[in-house]
């Protein structure tokens, strides 16, 4: 076998052109498109008490007649994220603190610890566009109802305005620690942010204008969310306190005691409304009902501190939490998953005392022990509820979705059972794993390039050309010292400070001009007059002429120089 061939079947298609090209991977691609329209050519009514009819099987065979989660009421189970589909990273790799997908659910929105944005594509999972959004790390940032805008919040506590397409149009002052929680209220009229510095503040979104401070916690307050449809706060704090606030009077209405240690997410359910997740560092997520103010599922599962949680936005018995140890737990309210040798136990609906009966233990559903490598900050839902994104203190962004129909080998994966027993089994090569990652980052850094070409603006205080925005004039302040200047491609570095090169006048001098008079402008080195009228120097094309009724006061001043005087002709003399 010659080299060329060993190339090609073992890194790349080899030289093409004098050139080596790589091959280029198969990337993943997720396209929602087909399960959502044919869910609307087959759907049915939904009568209440009507036969469920059986849909899938878990056979390849019906993988083309696989249906989107809102379809699926009643089969929370079969929308759990337990298959990896994609791992972005960026060139420049810090923390991922934040991720949110965009309403339309087209691309996602990732907050980093260096405060850039960065958008990946929802489908192909590929680097779009990276920016600048704060100079110091991202805490919060979620989307308005209206889906008009973006709300961001940093270390600084300043909160910046964006609208959808990343144009920031505003910018305060909203505390002076870290912003660690931002929300909507239903209406967006106003948002509530909470801070380290133990407070919520309730702004007019439209001025910005701080209408309202609650003080109450006695420690940082880590988490803040508005309910979806009613007049109703919620926060978390380092005092291990969980209050409920009115945000019209400012007033605390009550306060859910529970867990022994710092709270880090509480959330509201979105599509109800009338439960409430919390979890904190002692391990433990609880989930309280609002109509009885007190806890009915108790979720255990994680060996280290529960970093964050989200709902499914469909599903309301569907909750995924992540830990610091870097894993990933699905839990189903309805199905309390006991381990063996574990009694079960029952949920206080059912008991005889519901106000005073114990919570229900709840066990993880599925586990992704090794989802990261370090704790899982953020985790979103696609709107269509099919993807789950995840942000991690290791720097990548990770996509799950569900497995389709017959599929049993992701749950054999390294992100289940770790790198050194998925490669016992043979489900993962570890030397290919390695070149696969390192391909993936080559194309990230290859998107990452092609989609930063045009993103280089120029200064906004250099001077530029009149009418002509993006040509820059050379620098009149420019360094005389070409000393350290670097040779590029052979040839020194430019120097602006430089005379312009002589003009070279036609042979023969100007027609229509005095010799004389020529010769004595190029001694006092002065810049020879234009010719006449009507009379262009030898060697060179004659203008075009001015289209007739030629109006220069239309244009901008400063687009075309001013005229220079047209000296006299020469006298004849007899």
């Amino acid at each position: 076998m010659d080299r060329h061939n060993w190339d090609q079947q073992n890194y790349g298609t080899g030289f093409h052109d004098g050139a080596y090209q790589r091959k280029t991977s198969k990337r993943a691609v997720t396209d929602y498109g087909s399960s959502m329209v044919h869910w609307m050519r087959n759907r049915q009514p939904r009568y209440k008490g009507a036969p469920r009819v059986e849909l899938e099987r878990p056979s390849p065979s019906y993988i083309a007649q696989m249906m989107p989660p809102t379809a699926k009421p009643h089969h929370p189970a079969d929308a759990i994220p337990a298959k990896h589909l994609h791992s972005s990273l960026n060139k420049a790799r810090h923390a991922v603190n934040v991720v949110r997908w965009t309403p339309e659910g087209r691309r996602l929105l990732t907050g980093s610890y260096s405060g850039e944005f960065t958008l990946w594509n929802g489908t192909a999972f590929n680097f779009e566009t990276i920016m600048q959004a704060h100079d110091v790390a991202i805490r919060s940032a979620t989307y308005s109802h209206n889906e008009d805008w973006l709300l961001s919040g940093c270390n600084d506590g300043v909160i910046k305005y964006w609208q959808p397409n990343f144009n920031n149009v505003k910018a305060i002052q909203a505390h002076t620690d870290p912003i660690r929680g931002i929300s909507f209220s239903p209406n967006d009229a106003k948002f509530v942010t909470a801070s380290d510095d133990a407070t919520l503040k309730i702004f007019d979104f439209s001025g910005g204008v701080e209408e309202s401070v609650l003080t109450g916690h006695q420690w940082d307050a880590k988490t803040v969310d508005w309910h979806p449809t009613k007049g109703l706060l919620v926060s978390g704090s380092k005092d291990h306190q969980v209050k409920l606030w009115d945000p019209r009077t400012g007033r605390c209405l009550t306060t859910l005691h529970g867990h022994k240690n710092t709270l880090t997410k509480t959330l509201f359910e979105p599509s109800r409304g009338q439960l409430l997740a919390t979890c904190g560092r002692d391990q433990v997520a609880r989930v309280f009902d609002l109509r009885m103010m007190r806890d009915i599922c108790l979720l255990r599962g994680h060996e280290k501190e529960v970093s964050t949680l989200t709902w499914h936005p469909f599903h309301t018995c569907l909750l995924s939490t992540g830990g610091n140890d870097g894993s990933i737990f699905h839990y189903l309210l309805n199905e309390p998953n006991t381990p063996a040798n574990t009694t079960t136990s029952i949920p206080p609906y059912d008991s005889a005392d519901p106000k005073n009966a114990p919570a229900q233990t709840i066990y993880p559903a599925h586990r992704l022990q090794h989802a990261h490598d370090m704790p899982v900050w953020s985790l979103d839902w696609h709107p269509l509820g099919h993807i789950l994104a995840s942000g991690s203190n290791d720097r990548v962004t990770r996509f799950w979705t569900r497995p389709r129909p017959g599929e049993t080998g992701c749950f054999n994966d390294r992100w289940h059972i770790g790198g050194e027993a998925a490669e016992m089994l043979g489900t993962w090569d570890r030397r290919n794993g390695k070149r696969s990652m390192r391909e993936e980052e080559e194309m990230e850094i290859e998107d990452e390039a092609d989609g930063l070409v045009d993103q280089t603006m120029p200064s906004r205080n250099q001077a530029t050309l009149p009418g002509l925005p993006g040509l820059t004039l050379p620098s009149a302040n420019a360094s005389n010292d070409n000393s350290s200047a670097q040779i590029r491609n052979g040839l020194p570095a430019p120097n602006n400070n430089l005379p312009p090169p002589p003009m070279i006048p036609p042979p023969g001098g100007i027609p229509g001009m005095d010799p004389a008079k020529f010769a004595e402008l190029l001694a006092s080195g002065k810049f020879p007059p234009p010719p006449p009228p009507g009379i262009h120097a030898q060697g060179f094309p004659p203008p075009p002429p001015l289209p007739p009724n030629f109006d220069f006061s239309k244009f901008p001043p400063g687009l075309f120089p001013p005229p220079i005087p047209i000296p006299p002709p020469p006298s004849q003399e007899p």
